[in-house]
């Protein structure tokens, strides 16, 4: 038999497809048309516990409205963390700002914010906070510290859809919060992405700054915007896709739990961790492979692909990204618990569609390949 387990696949269907065609009958083509962004809108604010909601194209689309919509620019330092995808330091990078990585912590390989509060210096102006792989940041701390040095935040939350902190969902603690809908999240639109906030006055400047920043007379344009407005259609797709995030999130925790019964004998192998005051979303199901593994990750990796099974590293921390090589804050900057994520971490198989079966499976390859099976 030849199995085949991608990294990720969506749960996309029948309904979603009729949600988009009917979209595009009302003529819900661009971005200015029809009902269903709205819609969308209020309905994944309302979801995280957000007052405003603001569609866009991507959710490195949403990160850089944050970054513009708080007016960061030439001279302002900003606190992010080192591991995460490149987007979230992008858009620190594209408005003029300097992105200061902070390390990971070696639990929840979240931003370390003891790191945090040491770094914070006279040019920090903010802190963009990465839940990364769906484990949430502790933001009630993060709030005091913001609070305490007068730092905007901003929560990249593109993998956390759901998650929560004592209680209360990510996406309503910072001053903007951004969101993906790509693909391989926890619901999807294709594309597409979108920034929520409390603040009326900041909503409606994104609201602003995602239209060309059309104001009066039409074609006077008093700010630079940029053009990240999502279709009508995409919406249409995402208000469907959000009666199954809850469902997607239950099943995301049932594989998350199956691997941990299955891989947590093996000598090793991290495991990701649950704090008592979190819920964890699984986006991805990641392990780190400690040198009394065995082979190396790279070597488990090439392994599992022989036999049909996916896998991704972990994200090149930002302090040794190429492309910041010449920003002293980025390259001069030790990371090490990042840079050995980078180096021993990967992530399994996390479709929502996994049976048990193969999830048996997947782990029973793992096990055959450490050291000594």
């Amino acid at each position: 038999m030849n199995l085949r387990f991608p990294v990720f696949e969506p749960d996309v269907g029948e309904e979603e497809a009729l949600a988009v065609a009917a979209a595009v009958r009302r003529g819900e083509i661009s971005g200015t048309f029809g009902e269903s962004i709205a819609k969308f809108e209020r309905a994944f604010a309302s979801y995280c516990g957000a007052a405003h909601g603001v569609a866009v194209t991507s959710g490195t689309a949403a990160l850089h409205l944050a970054a513009a919509a708080l007016d960061l620019g030439p001279g302002d330092e900003v606190l992010v963390s080192a591991s995460t995808n490149i987007a979230t330091a992008l858009a620190i990078y594209h408005v003029g700002a300097t992105p200061v990585p902070i390390d990971s912590e070696p639990t929840t390989w979240n931003l370390d914010l003891d790191q945090v509060e040491a770094s914070i210096g006279p040019n920090t102006k903010a802190i963009f906070v990465v839940h990364l792989f769906g484990h949430p940041v502790d933001m009630d701390r993060v709030g005091m510290i913001a609070r305490t040095y007068g730092l905007r935040v901003v929560e990249d939350a593109a993998e956390a859809h759901g998650a929560t902190v004592r209680n209360r969902k990510v996406g309503s603690f910072g001053d903007l919060a951004c969101f993906s809908f790509y693909a391989n999240k926890h619901i999807t639109t294709g594309e597409g992405g979108m920034v929520l906030t409390n603040d009326e006055a900041l909503a409606a400047r994104l609201r602003l700054l995602r239209n060309l920043a059309f104001s009066q007379p039409r074609f006077r344009h008093e700010l630079a915007g940029f053009n990240y407005r999502m279709t009508g259609y995409q919406a249409a797709m995402g208000l469907v896709q959000m009666q199954k995030l809850e469902p997607v999130i239950a099943a995301k925790r049932r594989i998350a739990g199956l691997y941990n019964e299955r891989l947590g004998s093996i000598r090793g192998l991290q495991l990701p961790t649950e704090m008592p005051w979190a819920r964890h979303v699984y986006w991805m199901y990641g392990v780190v492979v400690r040198p009394e593994f065995g082979p190396s990750r790279d070597e488990l990796a090439a392994l599992l692909g022989e036999r049909g099974i996916d896998s991704r590293t972990f994200f090149c921390p930002m302090n040794i990204q190429p492309c910041f090589q010449h920003i002293d804050a980025c390259s001069t900057r030790a990371c090490p618990v990042a840079e050995n994520l980078w180096h021993s971490g990967l992530y399994l198989p996390s479709s929502t569609t996994l049976a048990e079966a193969d999830i048996t499976h997947i782990a029973d390859e793992i096990r055959r390949a450490a050291r000594g099976a």
